[in-house]
């Protein structure tokens, strides 16, 4: 398959094939993610906490993402890239979600906008969206978002009468015109429900393996992360450190630059 589109993603549904996603912040990331052929990078407002330090991502503003979604635009070639509605963006009125969400396609060079919440609050935003054509992705279970209002990072979807309702968030996203939609810390076999009775792709981030496709935080993925749903393919956190401190040993010793990195 060549350069991944929004059309893809219902494409590789159909055939059975699972879409990779990750999160990226910048240039070098995301050159090595397009390579090694994940099919859509994801600017997530996750840079809140995985790059800028914050305590949740309620902070991260257009401006801010828009510096990052530029960046991993220069890196990506084949991947879709997604960029995330930070809080504010589209909460207050479809022409101000269409004004922003505008920005990234234009400005950024975005394939498409990821927005938290059910149609009940979002359905106009979303129309408006599609109907702008931009694409959208929706975001339902666990939505950061609305941190304060679900009380916590909690698991959602427990219990039939919230598992019912995720259900029809989800099949209501999709008629909207949703391109996939992200199922976030919701159990597994509430998630497995959901995937069969959509005709676009999920994306599962804590929701089990029968999604159609998975995300995960970068940062998670290389050593940050420790929460249940993610997984340590390589330890970068503890390679960094241990560099980081063998740098300090040696330039206190005076063992480095070397004659090797000296020139004459």
């Amino acid at each position: 398959m060549g350069a991944i589109t929004a059309a893809s993603f219902r494409a590789l549904k159909a055939k059975g094939e699972k879409i990779a996603v990750l999160t990226a912040y910048d240039y070098p990331t995301a050159t090595l993610m397009d390579e090694a052929g994940v099919d859509a990078v994801l600017v997530g407002d996750s840079v809140a906490q995985a790059v800028m330090g914050m305590e949740n991502t309620l902070g991260v503003t257009m401006d801010m993402m828009m510096h990052h979604v530029r960046m991993v635009r220069r890196a990506v070639k084949r991947a879709m890239l997604i960029a995330d509605m930070p809080y504010l963006s589209y909460q207050i009125s479809p022409e101000e979600a269409v004004r922003n969400a505008g920005r990234f396609i234009s400005e950024g060079g975005a394939q498409g906008v990821k927005i938290e919440g059910p149609v009940v609050y979002f359905g106009e935003v979303i129309r408006s969206l599609t109907k702008a054509a931009i694409p959208v992705m929706g975001h339902i279970g666990l939505t950061p978002q609305s941190i304060h209002q679900m009380g916590g990072y909690k698991i959602q979807g427990r219990g039939e009468d919230k598992a019912r309702r995720l259900r029809m968030e989800a099949l209501e996203l999709q008629s909207v015109g949703c391109f996939a939609i992200v199922l976030e810390c919701v159990p597994a076999e509430v998630a497995k429900e959901i995937t069969l009775s959509l005709s676009v792709p999920t994306i599962g981030i804590g929701a089990g393996p029968d999604c159609d496709g998975q995300v995960l935080v970068n940062h998670d993925m290389l050593g940050w992360g420790k929460t249940k749903f993610t997984k340590t393919y390589v330890d970068v956190r503890g390679a960094m450190s241990a560099a980081f401190g063998s740098y300090v040993e040696e330039v206190k010793k005076g063992v480095f630059p070397g004659p090797e990195h000296c020139y004459e």
